[in-house]
């Protein structure tokens, strides 16, 4: 009930939550809600602007934008959710190990992230999908890799937090093993603060998933994502702005 009672007084935390909420349910059930085919021309529909048949309007050659935000956010979740949800096990992995044993360990460990992170992400990312090719998994793997060493920062720096606390001593007092605490002590303090961080990784996860598609480097055509719309309506501004506006808006 408290996580209710924080929303109930955020009306910004409320309105983001449901948000997305929403964004995850139409996708979820896109195949069930009888939408038009986003990659189906209709030369009858063309360049519209948004009406109850087509709420988000048409485009040039009568494809309709809603159905293609609706279809795009599988994609855009997708990617966001699965490529983090990796990221915080290998990162949140790496940032344990190298928070609590510290010393050679940590340096290590510490340098690997460093490097990755001294490379701009875009730039990694661009690097990884054009050398292994455009489809979703290899997406995935990118985005992946570049969100392993952010994710590794974080959890470092609450494992560091957490091995000061008094139980921690007290559980080596009483001889526990190494595993033992990391998986029973210090990982419940990490895992709240990660959960949180996570979040605003799959938001920064799906704007860079747009960021690929918008420069034909994510998943290929013929499937449908926010940034391949955001493309392929960016040369029609003047006349159907809602090609490209409505995507947009969503991801935003």
């Amino acid at each position: 009930m408290k996580p209710l009672r924080s929303m109930a007084t955020r009306p910004v935390l409320t309105l983001a939550v449901l948000w997305v909420l929403l964004i995850a349910v139409l996708a979820l059930l896109a195949p069930m809600l009888g939408l038009p085919d986003p990659k189906q021309f209709d030369s009858s529909a063309t360049a519209q602007g948004p009406s109850l048949s087509h709420p988000f309007g048409t485009d040039p050659v009568g494809r309709d934008v809603f159905s293609g935000v609706i279809w795009g956010a599988r994609v855009s979740l997708t990617v966001g959710a699965v490529s983090v949800a990796g990221g915080l096990v290998i990162g949140g992995l790496i940032g344990l190990t190298a928070g609590f044993f510290r010393g050679r360990v940590e340096t290590v460990l510490m340098a690997f992230t460093d490097v990755m992170l001294a490379v701009p992400a875009l730039i990694l990312v661009v690097f990884i999908v054009a050398l292994r090719g455009q489809s979703l998994a290899n997406v995935l793997l990118a985005v992946l890799v570049v969100s392993v060493p952010a994710i590794a920062r974080v959890s470092r720096a609450q494992t560091l937090v957490a091995t000061q606390h008094d139980y921690v001593t007290a559980a080596r007092a009483q001889g526990a093993t190494n595993l033992r605490i990391m998986r029973r002590e210090v990982l419940p303090n990490v895992i709240p603060p990660m959960l949180s961080f996570s979040f605003v990784a799959v938001a920064i996860v799906i704007a860079a998933e747009g960021g690929l598609a918008f420069l034909g480097l994510s998943v290929p055509s013929p499937a449908v994502t926010w940034g391949g719309l955001i493309n392929a309506g960016r040369g029609d501004l003047d006349t159907t702005p809602q090609v490209a506006l409505m995507p947009a808006a969503t991801m935003f």
